[in-house]
């Protein structure tokens, strides 16, 4: 028995009831199918459902009952036809970028990227003669100057990773559109509840369900989403042959994720956004990036495309790497990680870390200096979080 998920639900229904895959035995939370294989009732009707005659499950490879109730309910808060779950965020980039192309395509991407994800435009994808441009995302005619006539995809990050800079999605698509490309969109820093690149104009929107969607730090995984269309014809055999799937268990602790996403980000939104008030005014700081404030760079852009600004806050503190690393090393609460969106508030030094492969000249251009740090906003109160962002810029000064 499965779920309606074509009633007119608001999200919040939605993430709890969406896609729900129920057994004989009637339970309440969702089953946890740990399974490799499935057995048939016959020769002829595994041959059946191997030929796509008859519905059914092969391999946890291709598809799995737990799974495919994650797969249905992202589906459901995103507005999309289809999704594949990957086994970390990166698997998801990775598929959703290579799998529609081949030798002598062309990528064009923002350039302000995860270090990974910009690993797999900059030096893999070249490996196999895809070639690829990186330019300033925030200006929109920088990628149609960059257009090629044999550009094929487009690959963005907004709000990006980690100084939270928007690209106009919607402008980029029309692009995309004019030359017959794909937009990649990486929705991760937004999160579905803030920001939907498909209802934008973008063709796919790739998640690291690590982050927000499972929140609270136990398990990866990623999911791809897009038309059907688009997903048969080049995600399903990549996928299918490569293996890059989703564990059952960790299918279900994603599904208990999405039951309190809402509520989380909802917080998380809010905080950050007394948080980066703080910060703005204070002595100690630089500079202050968030997407809810209106001295935002790309804050018209902002008011568009995004329901509200973000769990995540950028800023630099006066003093370079010695003030950056006074300052995680003074605090009390927030954790040092390079994780992000979990209910722990954690904060991270790029330069050092998620970003430290990339050239000085790199890192420059993304804006991302020594005394660079971002934070990820969670759950606990806020004002102990102020009081301990405070302590911790005397302690930088």
């Amino acid at each position: 028995m499965t779920s309606d998920t074509k009633r007119n639900w608001n999200p919040q229904t939605t993430l709890i009831h969406g896609g729900t895959l129920r057994s004989e035995f009637g339970e309440t939370s969702e089953s946890i199918f740990l399974t490799q294989g499935y057995v048939y009732e016959s020769a002829e009707s595994a041959e059946a459902r191997f030929k796509g005659e008859t519905p059914g499950f092969i391999y946890s490879r291709y598809a799995n009952p737990t799974v495919d109730m994650f797969e249905k309910r992202m589906c459901a808060l995103e507005g999309a036809e289809d999704a594949r779950a990957t086994a970390s965020g990166m698997a998801a980039v990775s598929a959703a970028i290579l799998c529609g192309l081949k030798a002598g395509d062309h990528i064009v991407a923002a350039r302000a990227l995860f270090g990974s994800c910009r690993w797999v435009v900059e030096t893999l994808a070249p490996r196999y003669s895809i070639e690829a441009t990186l330019i300033d995302g925030t200006v929109t005619e920088n990628w149609e100057k960059a257009v090629q006539p044999n550009t094929k995809l487009f690959f963005l990050e907004s709000p990006t990773n980690p100084t939270l800079e928007v690209v106009d999605i919607a402008a980029v698509a029309a692009i995309a559109n004019s030359i017959g490309a794909r937009v990649v969109v990486d929705n991760v820093f937004a999160t579905p509840m803030q920001q939907k690149p498909l209802e934008l104009g973008a063709h796919i929107v790739v998640y690291s369900a690590t982050k927000h969607i499972d929140g609270q730090g136990r398990c990866l995984g990623g999911v791809i989403l897009s038309d059907k269309k688009w997903i048969d014809e080049n995600l399903h055999d990549y996928f299918r042959h490569t293996g890059p799937s989703l564990s059952p268990f960790n299918a279900w602790t994603l599904l208990k994720g999405l039951e309190t996403l809402p509520l989380r980000v909802s917080q998380q939104t809010e905080t950050a956004g007394k948080i980066a008030d703080f910060l703005a005014e204070s002595p100690e700081v630089s500079r202050l990036i968030y997407p809810g404030r209106a001295d935002h760079p790309q804050a018209d852009i902002i008011k568009r495309q995004m329901k509200g600004g973000s769990t995540l806050i950028c800023f630099d503190v006066k003093g370079g790497k010695k003030a950056a690393f006074a300052f995680e090393n003074a605090l009390k609460i927030i954790l040092i990680s390079n994780n992000l969106g979990d209910s722990k508030s954690l904060i991270t030094h790029p330069a050092t870390t998620t970003h430290k492969n990339l050239t000085d000249e790199a890192r420059a251009e993304l804006g991302i200096d020594d005394g660079t740090l971002r934070l990820s906003v969670g759950l606990e109160d806020a004002d102990d979080l102020l009081n301990d962002i405070g302590d911790a810029l005397k302690a930088a000064r």
